[in-house]
Parts: structure tokens; C-alpha cells; sequence
């Protein structure tokens, strides 16, 4: 059996490679038995011959299996390494974010301290101001006050004015109202009154602000005037109380009121007690 004989016959089973190199191991080999061995011997040989390929063949299979194996286990390593890759980035992007959110948070913390800083400082202007305020009003207050008492005194001396001024020309004031008129003084109505009504009701009358005598719608009659810069329902009440004590007295009297201003429902209330009205100058009629 020559080396080409060998190389033929295990290069089906072999494959090209494994079967030249078999061929030139074995074929000397051969050719040493082919001189020394019988063909029992040789066929013996060629039996381990074969085994050794088909040992060969299996060990070639199970190193295509492992060489398989390998690869499977480069792809899983590979797809691993990758994951870890992706493992890693997400890592990274996740330390990022947790940095910028640290750094958020600082910057929350800062500007909340200057917050509270300013409301702080709202709140110190704001006792300032409210402490301005109540000084503020209480000078406002005391200022109103001031003003409440000035005008009270004004008016006062505004009322005593006029009085003085009307009793000094209540005849001439009332010429429309009464003829021959004239102011009387405070013993000359005492001495009219006084034994018939009693001590209360004297002084009462006695604390009208004028009282003058002289001829009305052609009757001897008494005015009994209150007199106001602004007429008030109490000046109208008050002449007509007055009037009424002198007339419980058995004299004819009339109740009016001389002022400056009135307002029409006081002007109304008088017509409704029958009360006289010298406004500014003018008699108003005592019928609506």
C-alpha cells in the first residue's frame, strides 16, 4: 500500500487535510510492515487505523462543537459586555441627574432662606408701617378731635352772634310777622307769668332765647323765638314748649324759630307743630 493509496482512501472519511497528513505518516509505515508483518498483523493495523480516524473524526466534531460553544459564548459575552455598557451609561446619566438635582435642591434651599430673608424684612416694615400707621391716626384722631372742639366752639360763637345780632333787630326782623314790637326783659315776663305757672316751667321760659311783644294778626301776642345758625328739631321743639307756657299762662304766644339754614323736612316738621320760621332774612309761610 503506497502513500497515495493511503491518502485516497482516508480522504473521504478525513477530509483532504487530515488524510494527506495520515498518508504521509502512515505510509512509511506501511511499507516497513509490508516487509516485516503479515497480512493478519496488517489487517489488524489497518482495523486501529481506522478506529484512530474515526477517533480523529469524533475529536474533530467535538472541537467544531466546543469551537461553536466558544463562539456562543464570545456572542454572550459580547451581548453582555454591551448591556454592561448600556449599564453603565445609564449609571453615568442617572449619577448626572441625581448631581443636577442636588444642585437644584441647593439652589431651592438658597433661595428659600432668601425668602424667608425678605418676609423677614416685609414683615420688620410692615410693624414699622402699621407702627406709623396707629401714630398717624392717633394724631389724626387728636387732630379731628382738636377740630370737633374748634368747630363746636365756632358754632357756639356763631350762635351767640346771631343771637345777640337778632335780638338786637328782632323788630325789624319780624316787622311782616309782628307789629309794634318789642324785646321784653326777664322781669317783665316774670312779673306776666309768674303767678301762674310754677318755678320749673319759670325757668324753662326764662332760658328762651328772645321773647318780644307787640301785635299779631291784630291780637296783642307773645313770640317766644329760638334762634340757631342751623335749626335743629330740639330748636323746634323747645319754641314750642316755651310758647306753650305762656300761653297756660292766659297769653296769646307763638312759637318760632330764626336760624340761617334748614333743611325742608325740618321745614316741614315746624309747619306740622304749627312753629314759625325766620330764615336768613325772610319769613316762611307757616302753611305749606
Amino acid at each position: 500500500m503506497n502513500t497515495y493509496r493511503i491518502y485516497e482512501d482516508l480522504r473521504a472519511s478525513l477530509g483532504e487535510e487530515a488524510a494527506k497528513s495520515l498518508a504521509h505518516t502512515l505510509g512509511p509505515m506501511f511499507e516497513q510492515l509490508g516487509e516485516t508483518v503479515t497480512k493478519v498483523e496488517f489487517r489488524s493495523l489497518d482495523a486501529t487505523v481506522l478506529r484512530l480516524a474515526e477517533a480523529q473524526e469524533r475529536t474533530e466534531v467535538q472541537v467544531a462543537a466546543l469551537t461553536e460553544a466558544q463562539v456562543r459564548t464570545e456572542v454572550q459575552v459580547a451581548a453582555l459586555t454591551e448591556a454592561q455598557v448600556r449599564t453603565a451609561v445609564q449609571v453615568a446619566a442617572l449619577t448626572e441627574a441625581q448631581v443636577r438635582m442636588e444642585v437644584q435642591l441647593a439652589a431651592l434651599t438658597e433661595a428659600q432662606a432668601r425668602t424667608e430673608v425678605q418676609l423677614a424684612s416685609l414683615a420688620e416694615a410692615q410693624t414699622h408701617t402699621e407702627n406709623k400707621l396707629a401714630a398717624l391716626t392717633e394724631v389724626v384722631q387728636s387732630l379731628v378731635f382738636s377740630g370737633e372742639r374748634q368747630a363746636v366752639r365756632l358754632d357756639a360763637v356763631l350762635g351767640r352772634t346771631f343771637e345777640i345780632q337778632f335780638r338786637d333787630r328782632l323788630t325789624s326782623y319780624l316787622g311782616r310777622l309782628m307789629r309794634r314790637g318789642r324785646l321784653l326783659r326777664n322781669d317783665e315776663v316774670l312779673d306776666a307769668v309768674e303767678q301762674a305757672i310754677d318755678a320749673g316751667e319759670a325757668d324753662e321760659l326764662l332760658r328762651a332765647d328772645a321773647i318780644a311783644a307787640g301785635v299779631v294778626d291784630g291780637l296783642s301776642s307773645h313770640v317766644v323765638v329760638e334762634v340757631s345758625v342751623t335749626c335743629h328739631a330740639t330748636d323746634i321743639e323747645r319754641a314750642e314748649r316755651r310758647a306753650a307756657i305762656l300761653r297756660k299762662a292766659g297769653l296769646v304766644a307763638l312759637p318760632l324759630v330764626a336760624c340761617e339754614v334748614i333743611s325742608p323736612e325740618l321745614l316741614a316738621y315746624a309747619r306740622s307743630r304749627q312753629v314759625r320760621v325766620w330764615c336768613n332774612g325772610t319769613m316762611l309761610d307757616a302753611a305749606a
